[in-house]
Formats: C-alpha cells, sequence, structure tokens
C-alpha cells in the first residue's frame, strides 16, 4: 500500500464514521462550515487527554468561528463514550476502527519506540474549509498551545 500524502489545497476526502453517542460523523454533513479534524493516537492517554481537553476549553470560540471540531482514534465507540464522560469533552469524537478515516487522511503510519518499529496513529490536525478543502495541515503535533494556533488558523480568512 502506497501512502497518502495530502496537501494544503487538497480536497479532503469523505469520511463516515460512527462517534460517541451513538452517532454518526460525515465530512457531507459539515458543508459550509469549517471542520478540524485532528487524529490522535489513543483515548485516555495523557497527551490525547490533554488535546481533548485543549479543544474543547475553546469548543464555544471554534463554534464563533462556525468551526466544527471532530477528534478521530481507531478506539470503539464504548472506549470514546468514557473518555469523552470523565473528561467532560465537548467535542465530537469518531472512531475509526477499522482505520479507513486514519488511511485516507495518512495518518496510519509506521512509528518507533524502544527499537521497536509498530503501525499507529499520528498525531495530525487538518483544517478543512467549507468547500471541503484542505486550507492547512499540522503533522507531528506537540499538544501544548496546539489548539490555541488552529483556533487563531481557523478565525483567519480562508483558513490559512
Amino acid at each position: 500500500m502506497i501512502p497518502v500524502t495530502l496537501e494544503t489545497g487538497d480536497q479532503a476526502p469523505a469520511f463516515d464514521m460512527a462517534t460517541d453517542g451513538g452517532g454518526r460523523a460525515r465530512l457531507s454533513d459539515f458543508a459550509g462550515k469549517t471542520v478540524v479534524l485532528y487524529f490522535y493516537p489513543k483515548a485516555d492517554t495523557p497527551g490525547c487527554t490533554t488535546e481533548g481537553r485543549d479543544f474543547s476549553a475553546l469548543i464555544d470560540d471554534f463554534a464563533a468561528a462556525d468551526t466544527v471540531v471532530i477528534g478521530v482514534s481507531r478506539d470503539p465507540v464504548k472506549k470514546l463514550d468514557r473518555f469523552k464522560a470523565k473528561h467532560d469533552l465537548k467535542v465530537i469524537l469518531g472512531s475509526d476502527e477499522d482505520g479507513t478515516v486514519c488511511e485516507a487522511y495518512g495518518t496510519w503510519v509506521q512509528k518507533q519506540l524502544y527499537g521497536r518499529a509498530y503501525m499507529g496513529v499520528e498525531r495530525a490536525t487538518f483544517l478543512i474549509d467549507g468547500q471541503g478543502t484542505i486550507r492547512r495541515i499540522w503533522h507531528k503535533v506537540k499538544v501544548k498551545s496546539h489548539a490555541m494556533a488552529v483556533l487563531e488558523v481557523s478565525r483567519a480568512p480562508g483558513g490559512s
């Protein structure tokens, strides 16, 4: 399989995934709105919890910028429900159990830990405009101040 490499200006791949609370999220559901699609490795781990809390703390600001925030992991919906309730998260949490969304966005990558190679989700964020065009991509995200940086870009005309 050839890894997907998306760039700013590309059309965002369509997605349709289960979400926390028994819902679904489809890119087409958000036509006309800006979408922040952030990928994180695993629910209820320290960095992923911080990232979810940071985006949640700014959810009203994102809403004021007509922006929807969706966190994506390969965790099952039940785990996402527990994660959201435990940390009072305000973002939509998408379950990509089969990995199709991660693969479409190029975030299912080979990682290294203690000399061992394995496949996992790259912490990455995509800012998608109301016409479905990728306006900004952040790869290998460092959690500290990331949500605020994404908010600032989402407020900018054209989202770039």
